[in-house]
This record gives C-alpha cells, structure tokens and sequence, in this order.
C-alpha cells in the first residue's frame, strides 16, 4: 500500500521538531553551550539523567482552570459547545466529530523509551524516569480506549516504512492490558520523592486507581463489549492500589474543623503543595505561570448548573432532600436550608457576596443572583475566584488529584465486589463527609427512591450512596462525564437542566434578608420608571417572563410560572454508541484498516 505524504505526516507528528521547542525553553544558558541546537539528535542526547528529566518534563499535560468548565452533563447546562451536547443535538458522524485522534504525544513517550536505556546512569535512576514515561504513555492510551474502545497499539516509534502505519485496530482489552503494564511498572520505579510539582509514585498510582475502577465499572455495565467476566479483575486492582495509598500514603483530608470553609479551601489556594488532600496539583504562580481567568465559571456566560444537582445533596441530619415536603415547589432561599455544606461551597448561595465583578460576573457585593434566558439562575462558585486582585486569581493551584477520589474509588470498588464494611465506610466516605459536618453513612442506610430511579441497574442503597457521595464531592470537576459513561448511564443527560421555582408573577427575595430583590413580569408589562426601591433602598431588578420562543426575559417553564428553562432540547443519548466518538473520515479514508465501532459512520 502507497504511504500518502499526509497521512504519514500526520503519524509521526510531534518528534524531534517538538524536542527542540521544550529544550530550547526548558534548557538554561550553559546546556545550550554545551549542546548546540543544530546538534540536537537521538546520536547526542539522551546520555544524562539531566537529559532524561528535561525531556520528560516536555510530556507533562495536567488539567487547569479548565476542570471546573467542562461538566456538561446532568450536572449542567451549557450555550457553549460542547462535543457531547453536539453529539446528542445533531446527526453526529465522523464527519463532524473529528477531535481527539492525535498520536504526537505517543510518538514523543516511545522516542523516549526507545532511547533511554542508553543513559550512562544507575538502573534506579533510569527506571524513574522510563516509569514517568510509560505512566505518560498509559495516561494516553486510557482517554483514546474511553473514547475509541479500540485502537492501534504502538510500543515503538514509526518510520515512514513501517507496516503498523496501515494496522488495524487492536482489541480493546489488548490495549487495556499494555496500559496496565505500564501503570504496574510506573508504580514500582517511580520515585516517592521527587522535585515539587513532578510525577511521583502517588500520582502514578491515584491514576491507576482512577482508571481501574473506570474499566472494570464500564466492563461490569457495559454487555456490549462482552467482558463482563473480567470486571473484577479491574475492580479488585482499583481496591488494592487504593488501598496501599490509604495505608502507606502520607495522606488525608484537609479538614480543620471548619465544615462551612475547608472543602471551598480546595479550590481557591494559592499554595496547595503541602495541603495533605492534594496529591498532585498544577501550580500558579502570578507572572511566572498565570492560570486562566475564572470570570466565566460563574453562571452567567456559558455553564449553568441544574436543580437536578442542587437535589443531590443531602440535608444536614443526613436525610435525603427528596424527603422533604413540597420540594417540587420550594423557592431559592429555602433550597439552601439545613443543607450539606458543600452545597453553598459549590453554588452561589442567597447572601453570597460577590467581590469580583467582570464581564461575566456582573454586579456588586450585595449579589442579587443575574436571570437570563437560557441560564437556571444558579451560579458556580467553586474555582471561582472571587477576589478583585488579578494576582490572587493568576496564582490559584489547580487540585488535580484529591485524596478524597482515592478514598471514593476504594469504598465504589468494595462495594461492587461485595466486600464492603462499616469500616471501609468509615475510612473513605466518612472521612470526607467529616469534613463537610455530614453524618456518617452506614451499611443500613435506606433506598432514596429518586437515586434508585436514576440507577436502576443498581440495588443496593449503599452503592447509590457513594454514588451520590462521588457527585456531590466532585460536583464540577469534570469527573461527571465519565462516571455516567462507566456506569451506562448515559440517559441521565437527555433531562433539561431547569433552575429555579417561581410560583408566579410578582417580587421575591433572593438574597435570604426578607426583603424584596427582583420582580417577574409578564411579557407584556412594562418596567416601571422610576424603578420602585425595595425596604433596603435599592431598586428592585424586573425581568418579563415567558415560554421558551418568546421575547422574554427567562424563561418559565408554564410561562408566567414554575422552574427557570436552562437548555431547552437536550437531544437523544443513543446506547451504546455515545459511549463512544467515532474515528475521524479523514483518518479512515487514510488508513481503511480501521473500523469503527457501535453504529458510528
């Protein structure tokens, strides 16, 4: 078969060319005496752990600000484009899906293995450095398998002659094995103690704890693959590596004592390095490295997030909010009552003062929540940083790892084996709904019927229970996507995300004072000039009210009455196929070989 220039080009993308960029501004001055950059080469590198250590820093990748703005589920709304909302939206196909097929990255990790067990240094120090390599190449190859299923496995660098540019698709559980290859060796040559900001063996294994527990779920509620026989085998590696981080780990959830501060405390520090919760973190540092600007996260831009969470948390005795009475009707004051902590540490909560006001985060401290057409009227405060200094909010770490992921992946993993106990309850879920001042959860909790209906392939009231745990503790991190899609459960998305109750036309408080905020009208009335002051002095906001179509200011979903509209057409998770993104045409047109899977075209 004719190797085409451009599919070729595309293959082999990201070598030595991409080397070059992270010396030229990874090196200091003497390295480019010693090592010009038109000597740079295979021939001449690779020789020192100096060599070994700048090259492997050029494969570091680890989320940012981006975590807290990418939970397009049910979860929340978005106006913004997302590939799922598009996938469910529209008649998707590898036509228009064409993100995530890219293997620069890979070709980078295996230039690396390829060369350097040429090093002149000791076996200890060599293997450290392979080992964040193939953690990198594991890392890589477990977001193409969540995406593709199956995909080509290549352990070595490709040339333009190489057979394996044309191969087809290996099997998934083919591939799944080399990634754990790689994990299990990862975890036992990296170090434990490296440089501040590096992969160390915590890391390595809190990924391997993370990505085992997803496959053997999506195995376990997944029969379309036919592997629901080796489930456990995953399950069980989730509980074990787990477990050794617990009971060797340095680790613990960062609590002081203080449930209505120490969870928001995770998502707005300037210095997370020595926080015992956080295992690996991505540092800021103002004018050094500037993380992103938050203003967007707060509701009012893109992410709207939905009742249907705000639901999720549990009152502060531990009763399920489902319980109590006339939910379906409660306005926005009373949804923050007697609720979990970590609810008004996720969501702008009435009486929130809000400090830094920008484009997308309008108005003063007095904060009187913003209601637009399309947005629930809920807004994110976790990640946000609310402060006017553009230096606190540049030098915010970003917590990537959590301790907290590891202690929840443990007792999920027990749990779908059916070897959990109080004891395991307490050491992970308890520890963390001690942080938040939250009853403990114990094994004879009750079935919450609306958790049920939401999971109905599960049955037992403590496994719901994690589940909602992980959800409420990890509420807008970017973890929800792949829960849904490990523990099939996909259709969860097609629900509109609606926001808050109004009964009807007229004033209401927002901010929990008493005293009137803003006024519905209906679509027709006119906004009165002047406007009338409320009990504080200050003018009441009007917005006209309608059904979604309308010239109105929100949408209603009964028009002059009930929940605020966020989006309103979801579209249709088709199963299994939106389990999976289909490889892009021009990639199967270069490489016919491949084959996609689940109905994709």
């Amino acid at each position: 078969m004719k190797l085409t220039r451009k599919y070729i080009k595309r293959v082999l993308m990201g070598g030595f060319a991409g080397l070059l960029v992270i010396l030229m501004s990874a090196c200091n001055d003497d390295f480019l005496d010693r090592l010009p950059e038109t000597e740079i080469g295979v021939d001449n590198f690779f020789n020192t752990e100096e060599d070994l250590s700048i090259y492997v820093n050029g494969l570091y990748n680890f989320p940012g600000l981006g975590i807290y703005y990418d939970d397009a589920t049910d979860n929340a709304g978005t106006t913004g484009n997302r590939e799922i909302k598009t996938i469910m939206t529209t008649e998707a196909n590898s036509q228009t899906i064409t993100s995530g097929w890219h293997w620069g990255a890979l070709r980078s990790i295996n230039l690396f293995l390829e060369n350097a067990e040429k090093a002149d240094i000791g076996a200890d120090v060599k293997n450290h450095y392979i080992g964040v390599a193939r953690f990198f190449r594991a890392q890589f190859y477990m977001e193409k398998v969540k995406r593709y299923s199956n995909v080509p496995w290549y352990d070595q660098v490709l040339e333009t002659d190489s057979e394996d540019l044309f191969k087809t698709s290996d099997p998934r559980e083919t591939v799944v094995d080399h990634i754990f290859e790689d994990y299990q060796f990862a975890m036992e040559h990296v170090r434990e103690s490296v440089p501040t900001g590096a992969v160390d063996k915590w890391t390595v294994m809190a990924y391997y704890s993370r990505n085992a527990l997803y496959e053997g779920t999506f195995r376990k509620y997944h029969s379309e693959l036919g592997l629901e026989g080796t489930a456990n085998d995953f399950l069980e590696l989730a509980a074990k590596v787990s477990q050794d981080i617990v009971d060797q780990g340095p680790f613990s959830i960062y609590n002081t004592g203080n449930p209505a501060q120490d969870y928001m405390a995770l998502f707005g520090s300037q210095d997370l390095t020595a926080n015992p919760e956080v295992i690996f973190t991505n540092i800021y540092e103002a004018d050094v490295k500037n993380t992103d600007d938050p203003q967007y996260l707060f509701g009012s831009y893109e992410m709207s997030m939905s009742r249907d969470l705000l639901e999720t948390y549990l009152m502060d005795d531990g009763t399920y909010f489902s319980q109590q009475v006339g939910i379906e009707t409660m306005e926005f004051v009373e949804e923050f009552q007697d609720r979990d902590p970590r609810l008004s540490q996720t969501f702008a909560y009435p009486g929130w003062e809000l400090y830094y006001t920008a484009t997308y985060s309008p108005g003063t401290t007095n904060y009187v929540q913003e209601l637009k057409k399309n947005f629930t009227g809920y807004h994110q405060i976790k990640g946000f940083a609310n402060d006017p200094s553009i230096d606190v909010r540049r030098g915010i770490d970003i917590p990537v790892l959590r301790y907290a992921e590891v202690l929840l992946n443990l007792a999920e993993a027990r749990a779908e084996l059916g070897t959990l106990n109080q004891g395991v309850l307490d050491a992970t879920v308890n520890q963390i709904r001690s942080r938040a001042g939250m009853p403990p959860l114990n094994m004879a909790v009750s079935l919450d019927p609306v958790q049920a209906q939401r999971y109905p392939q599960v049955t037992d009231p403590v496994l719901l229970e994690i589940r909602r745990e992980r959800r409420v503790e990890f509420a807008m991190e970017g973890r929800r996507l792949d829960d849904l899609n490990r523990w099939n459960a996909g259709k969860l998305m097609e629900r509109e995300p609606v926001g808050m109750y109004f009964p009807g036309l007229g004033k209401y408080d927002l901010t929990g004072d008493g005293v009137a905020d803003i006024q519905l009208l209906g679509i027709e009335d006119a906004i009165p000039e002047p406007k009338e002051l409320n009990e504080n002095g200050v003018a009441l906001i009007y917005y006209r009210t309608g059904s979604v179509g309308s010239n109105a200011d929100v949408y209603l979903t009964e028009g002059t009455s009930g929940n605020v509209v966020g989006t309103p057409e979801r579209g249709t998770f088709q199963e299994p196929k939106h389990y999976y993104r289909p490889i892009p045409a021009p990639e199967m047109a270069l490489n016919p070989n491949l084959e996609q899977v689940f109905g994709w075209e």
